[in-house]
This record gives structure tokens, sequence and C-alpha cells, in this order.
């Protein structure tokens, strides 16, 4: 996609972005209803949920200013929290000012199913049945799955480990199958499932838990970032805080979480698993034996330069993504044509999020710039009226800027001065 924004897209009203987005990525007025939840009607969640009751609208806003592997790419994002979408765009276009570049890479495309043999008389009897009959494992887990085949996909390979901790150890197969752009997780565990009487009868021993991992380390998505380092205090900070969360798990949990900030509002948007996508990045963190940070950054020559690699299976045909109208429109507007393609966004995004966090907590601080964007939110919990709120988020604003905290009572306060100054 090659489009150059309006300047100030953020200071557009929402009917101006949305009309901007229709030009940018050839939406049509269905398609942009469909943004603004017209087609949410109770026979669709009556068949996405049991016990159906409504919806919880999740606000949908457009990260701006990406160039990711060269190419321009508008990030449509599901998210509640007021600093999100500012701090990717801003801290994308400082990037792009700082002629920065932002590259992506795919390492495997398999992902696991596992098959767990609680209690085995012999693990190298059972190995040698594995190998000698894996080839035919293969065949008949793929005759589970003809139209995953037919499109290319398919059970690839079967491998053996034992996991073990302190009360013993057990045996597990994993089944390590291609599930074209469907995350899989649906397919994959049908295919365990559908092994485990073969199994049985081959080996005489007893199949536990037949279900898929989300720690797919066989599936795993980099981005690097190499920025030129003009800034050297800056740059340094940003690698002494990093360390922090190298040395100590409890600011790791915070700083990936930041990382999760950019992914989860994609993954959402889109249709997918975020609860999967979570698990299988802590998972991944935790893989030392001790939980750690996610990205890394370090000073290379002339350059600050950032990596971030995690295990991700997203889908972008199938479950959701096939059936919930806005995360069609929103895949349109990422222009992505893989399931890889949207794994690559969402790492990108991450590491930016992660990079914006970290410049904010090593120069004004990560409150100044979140409260200020919270201030519209405050003033709308305060009880001002449409015209009001920009009249008390500017007086907020304010006292930020003279280094006060500002919180709900504050925001009334602020309002009954404001109400009374007019009735005068």
């Amino acid at each position: 996609m090659s489009f150059e924004l309006p300047p100030g897209f953020h200071r557009l009203s929402q009917f101006e972005r949305l009309q901007t987005l229709a030009d940018l990525c050839q939406l049509t007025q269905d398609e942009l209803g469909i943004l603004q939840g017209d087609s949410l009607d109770s026979k669709l969640s009556e068949h996405l949920i049991e016990n159906a009751i409504g919806y919880f609208p999740v606000p949908l806003g457009v990260a701006v200013h990406f160039v990711i592997d060269g190419k321009k790419v508008l990030i449509p994002m599901a998210v509640e929290e007021t600093s999100v979408i500012a701090a990717a765009s801003a801290t994308a276009k400082w990037i792009q000012k700082q002629k920065g570049t932002l590259i992506t890479s795919v390492q495997g495309h398999l992902g696991i199913g596992q098959i767990h043999f609680p209690e085995v008389s012999s693990f190298d009897r059972i190995a040698s049945l594995f190998h000698e009959h894996r080839e035919a494992l293969v065949k008949l887990a793929n005759a589970c799955v003809p139209g995953l085949v037919a499109r290319g996909g398919g059970v690839q390979d079967i491998v053996w480990r034992i996991a073990s901790d302190g009360s013993g150890s057990h045996l597990v197969l994993h089944v390590l199958c291609d599930s074209c752009d469907a995350m899989g997780a649906n397919l994959i565990n049908q295919i365990c499932e559908s092994l485990k009487p073969s199994l049985e009868q081959m080996t005489g021993e007893r199949v536990g838990i037949c279900v898929l991992s989300n720690l797919v380390d066989t599936k795993l998505v980099s981005a690097k970032l190499v920025i030129a380092c003009e800034n050297e205090t800056l740059a340094q900070g940003i690698v002494e805080a990093n360390l922090c969360a190298q040395r100590d798990p409890y600011r790791a949990a915070t700083h990936n979480k930041g990382i999760l900030n950019g992914i989860d509002p994609i993954v959402l948007a889109t249709g997918n698993d975020w609860r999967a996508v979570e698990a299988g990045a802590h998972a991944y963190a935790a893989r030392s034996g001790r939980y750690e940070p996610l990205t890394h950054w370090s000073i290379e020559g002339e350059h600050l330069v950032g990596t971030l690699q995690l295990p991700l299976s997203l889908g972008i045909c199938g479950g959701m993504t096939k059936l919930h109208p806005t995360s069609r429109v929103v895949l349109k507007i990422l222009g992505v044509s893989s399931a890889s393609e949207l794994g690559r966004i969402c790492v990108a995004v991450g590491l930016v999020q992660n990079l914006a966090a970290l410049k904010a907590l090593v120069s004004d601080g990560i409150v100044k710039g979140h409260m200020k964007l919270h201030a519209s939110n405050l003033a709308m919990a305060a009880g001002a009226s449409p015209k009001e709120i920009p009249l008390l988020q500017q007086k907020l604003i304010e006292l930020l800027d003279q280094k006060k905290p500002i919180h709900l009572n504050q925001a009334k306060a602020c309002l009954d001065s404001i109400r009374l100054q007019k009735d005068r």
C-alpha cells in the first residue's frame, strides 16, 4: 500500500478520519458502517458465544506513521487505554524523523499439538516405536484434515520429548502442523485426539491430554529497529531501562506488558485469540527458567538497536476473523495477504510500543504523557458536558504542566470552578 496521510490526522473529526480511510483503503460505505458498529446485531452474538446478552464495544482506532519492511502501514487497534495509539503513532513518527529502519522476519511456520503419556513402562521402547511408525502416524494425522492438506498444509512431522520436574517424568509427542493462514487451534486439537486410539493400540500405554500448545517456539516472529543515536543520553537510558528488566522479573512483567500493549489491540481487532498470544509470550519470556524481557536494546556504533522475538500463531481466515464483520474490514485496512505478514506487523508494533514506553520512562516519566491523554476520561467521569470537556481537559493539562497530580475529585472541583465562572 502506498499512501500519504493528511497533516494532523489525529486532529480531524471522526467523520473526516473515516473518509480518509475510505479513500486510502478503498472501503465501501457498508464497510464504513461496519467500523461504526452498524452490523453488530444480536443474531451474530448468539452464534458466537453461549448466553449472549449483548456486546461490550471497545474503541477502534488507527495508529499512523508506521513503515514496516519499507512499506507504509495503517495499524487498526482495538483498545481502551488512552495512551496506546497516541504513543505508537508518535514514536513511529519519531523513528521516521530519525531515519530509522524497522525490519521483520519469521523463523518456522508450524504449530504444536501435544499428546501426553502420563506413565510409560519404558521410554526407550516407546521412542523406538515412534521412530518405526512415524511416517504412518503422519499419514494418519493428515487423513483427519484433508481440506488443510489440499491447501498445502497439514502435519509435517511428529517428534517426542520427555517432560520432567522434581516429582518425575512423562513422555510427550509434539505434532508439528502447518495450518496455513488459519490460527489452527481447532484443527490441531482434532488431529491430536484422532491419533489417540491408534497410539494407545500401538504402544499399549495410556494417552492422557491431547491439545495444542500456545508456546509455539516453532513459529517465531522477530522485529529489529535501528535508529541513529543522536541523543546519547536517551539511548543510554533506554539500554539501562532494558537492563533493569533483565535483572528484575517484577520490572520485566511491566516491560513485557508494554510490548503487548502494541500487539494485543491488533490481535483483538483482527478477531484473533489475544489470550493465546499472551500465554505464549509470557511462557517464552520464562524459557530460561526465570522471567525476562522479550526485547533487547543496545548501542552499536552510532545506532540504537532494538530487537523483539516471540512465538506468534495468528490467522487471517477461519474462526472469528471470518465471522466478525469488523475483523474483515480491519484486515482490509492492514492490507495483509498472509497470517505470517500479520504476525510481522504485530511484532513490529510491539517493539515500537516498547520503545515508546522506555523513551517516556527515561525522559519525562510515564505519568505526564499518559495523564494528559487521560484528562478527557477524567473530564467525562467528573460529569462534564460535551461543551465543557475541552475546557476541563485544558485545566487538567495545565495542572500537569505545573507538575501537580490530577484525579477525579480535582476534576470535579475544576468543573465546579468552570461552571461558577460561566454563571458570573
